[in-house]
């Protein structure tokens, strides 16, 4: 079967590469002098398990095209689902209206044809699994129901669940530029997560979760397994409190390390820096992290979430390494960017399905350190360790971090107690540069990812009570 879902992608990516042509061609008689087309065609599955009843089947497929035209310095781009003769002729109207209508850009223009890569020497990164779109609904409830399940006889304390989901993606896109560079991807996504509660003193809710996700299905977790480190976590929380305001190390762990990682790749994009929206503004060639920090976006990690052999501009990828220990040596950048900053791109543009063109990441992590996370734990005498964040005070432009915060409390290199309703705060750039240990705990099963890491020291702002 699964040769079969494989076979019948590649078919319809192969006529939906035909339609590109058709609609690249289309675009340029009606007047563009750049058109550039990227459909994309796939299914998607997620199923909700909430105390052993299914409460959520999703299964549907897609089909979709994104247009991006230009003539001179004016661009326009919009999208369709409906691939039908007389869809793809309003598709392709509405784009050259809009196009008429659109005010002049002096940095507009499609990546230098130079820079395009040949699609037939593309690496193979392992991107797609042929059992992934053989996932049924069926199978995908079982494995959900297992792993919530074995979350729920775990402990009797375990006394509730969020449920447990499972998902997975499977699909293909094409595109096709009237430069003449043309290519197909595909690839195929599993997950499944777990989020059982617990009852704490007052009758107030605690909630974990643990996850797994991959490209591949054989590399995912066992649900079992999945589902009881959820209800560890879960466990962990009870007798919740809340500490002094003070000034103290923070260790964060690799989920909650993964979101600091997230917000930084964020700030270092070029329309960031051309819009003067980021911290690091002018900042290149200077120390913005402490040594231990090397922060890359590596498009080449096989079967990595985010791993791509060439750009939504159709320029082969490449590894940037955007700070190397703790000196920031560039901007990601897409074509736009790249004009507008007065360089060359990065290899770092995205084609959303609008056919929209922007700078993102691929694989983008901070590179595993030395330590193990225990032995960066025992290493500190007193502090804070984080496992979440909620809210989002960050403030790009001046740095200015600031969020609500759990974890645990630490004394003398041992998780002490549950910790709930603090803030902790701290600019970015003292942040990065208090960084004083790296944990060698790196995984991929999301294209933004880290390792454990300590700040030396930040601002905690204690609470009144505990959370619900």
């Amino acid at each position: 079967m699964s040769d079969d879902r494989t076979a019948a992608l590649r078919a319809d990516l192969s006529v939906l590469q035909d339609l590109g042509d058709r609609i690249v061609k289309s675009a340029t008689a009606g007047g563009a002098t750049v058109a550039e087309c990227v459909l994309r065609t796939g299914s998607e599955l997620s199923v909700t398990v909430r105390l052993g009843e299914t409460e959520l089947v999703e299964d549907a497929g897609f089909r979709g095209a994104g247009l991006r035209v230009m003539k001179g310095n004016r661009v326009a781009s919009t999208s369709t689902s409906d691939l039908t003769e007389g869809g793809i002729a309003r598709f392709v109207e509405d784009a050259l209206e809009i196009l008429e209508l659109s005010q002049e850009d002096p940095f507009a223009g499609p990546v230098d044809p130079k820079l395009l890569c040949d699609p037939k020497s593309l690496p193979d990164l392992e991107l797609y699994d042929p059992r992934g779109g053989d996932l049924t609904a069926a199978q995908a409830i079982a494995e959900a129901a297992r792993g919530e399940a074995a979350a729920r006889a775990f402990d009797p304390r375990i006394t509730n669940s969020d449920g447990a989901t499972m998902g997975r993606n499977a699909g293909g896109s094409v595109i096709v530029l009237s430069s003449g560079f043309t290519a197909t991807t595909i690839g195929s996504y599993q997950s499944l997560s777990v989020v059982p509660l617990a009852e704490d003193e007052g009758g107030k809710k605690r909630r974990g979760y643990f996850w797994t996700a991959k490209r591949f299905m054989a590399d995912l977790e066992d649900a079992a397994k999945v589902g009881e480190e959820a209800a560890r976590r879960t466990l962990r929380k009870l007798g919740a409190r809340t500490i002094p305001t003070g000034k103290y190390p923070v260790i964060f762990d690799p989920d909650a390390a993964r979101s600091m990682v997230g917000t930084f790749a964020g700030t270092a994009m070029g329309g960031s820096i051309w819009r003067k929206s980021s911290w690091l503004c002018d900042r290149e060639k200077t120390r913005v992290a402490s040594d231990l920090v090397t922060l890359v976006d590596d498009p080449f990690l096989l079967r990595g979430p985010g791993s791509r052999a060439f750009d939504g501009e159709g320029v082969a990828s490449r590894k940037n390494v955007v700070v190397e220990n703790g000196v920031l040596e560039m901007y990601l950048c897409d074509s736009y960017a790249a004009r507008k900053l007065n360089r060359e791109t990065t290899a770092s543009a995205a084609r959303g399905g609008g056919g929209g063109v922007g700078a993102s990441t691929s694989n983008f992590f901070l590179k595993a350190g030395a330590d193990s996370p225990e032995a960066i734990l025992k290493g500190t005498k007193r502090g804070l360790y984080v496992t979440e964040m909620m809210g989002f005070g960050f403030n790009a432009i001046t740095g200015d971090f600031s969020r609500g915060a759990a974890g645990f409390w630490i004394e003398n290199g041992e998780l002490a107690y549950p910790v709930s309703e603090v803030t902790i705060s701290l600019n970015f750039n003292d942040l990065w540069q208090r960084v004083d240990a790296v944990g060698s705990d790196l995984r991929f099963d999301s294209s933004t990812a880290s390792p454990t890491f300590r700040v030396s020291e930040m601002t905690i702002a204690g609470g009144t009570g505990a959370d619900e």
